[in-house]
């Protein structure tokens, strides 16, 4: 029987994300979705509109025996640069934070751990602001969200920003890929 986990991370936008980790050996699933706001059923409109407090996250369910949390915040921190605060290349706002949204004490005191390793191994020049918090108020995003690089891949976000960061993603982490992938 799995052994599965639950981690839920904000890294800019969702779509990449999903898709890179849905690719990933030991991933069951990735699931685009919002969390860390007030308003009780957000949607994609007024987490754009910042008024919500809610993250684009991606919650990833995965078999701890095949990959362990440290590997899955490896991945996230390859992901996305965590020195930008309230965004991520072009999109700006606090929906496009970097956050750790924990589930439990030992998530906590990972995220923590690893935050100090990069921040004292000097890996990016500016101080690394991704928040670790309780994961609270997660809802999944809309139907259309899911799998969205995968169905639209003649988007010209997906193709001219999406596209070369998972080809990237895929070369440094290809032993951990699945291998129908």
């Amino acid at each position: 029987m799995a052994n599965l986990q639950v981690a839920t991370l904000a890294g800019g936008c969702f779509w990449c994300i999903e898709s890179a980790y849905n690719t990933v050996e030991g991933v069951e699933k990735a699931i685009s979705g919002y969390a860390g706001g007030e308003e009780p059923s957000p949607s994609y409109q007024s987490v754009c509109g910042g008024s919500t407090g809610h993250a684009e996250v991606v919650q990833v369910t995965f078999d701890a025996d095949t990959i362990g949390f440290r590997e899955i915040l490896e991945i996230f921190f390859a992901l996305h640069d965590p020195t930008q605060l309230n965004r991520q290349g072009n999109d700006v706002g606090t929906q496009y934070r970097s956050a750790i949204f924990y589930h439990n004490e030992a998530q906590k005191e990972e995220a923590e751990k690893i935050i100090a390793e990069i921040t004292a191994e000097e890996i990016w020049p500016n101080p690394v602001v991704t928040e670790v918090v309780e994961v609270n108020n997660y809802h999944p995003a809309e139907d259309y969200h899911q799998d969205y690089f995968k169905n639209n891949p003649q988007n010209q976000y997906c193709s001219m920003v999406l596209a070369p960061k998972l080809a990237k993603f895929k070369k440094t982490f290809a032993s951990r890929l699945r291998k129908d992938v």
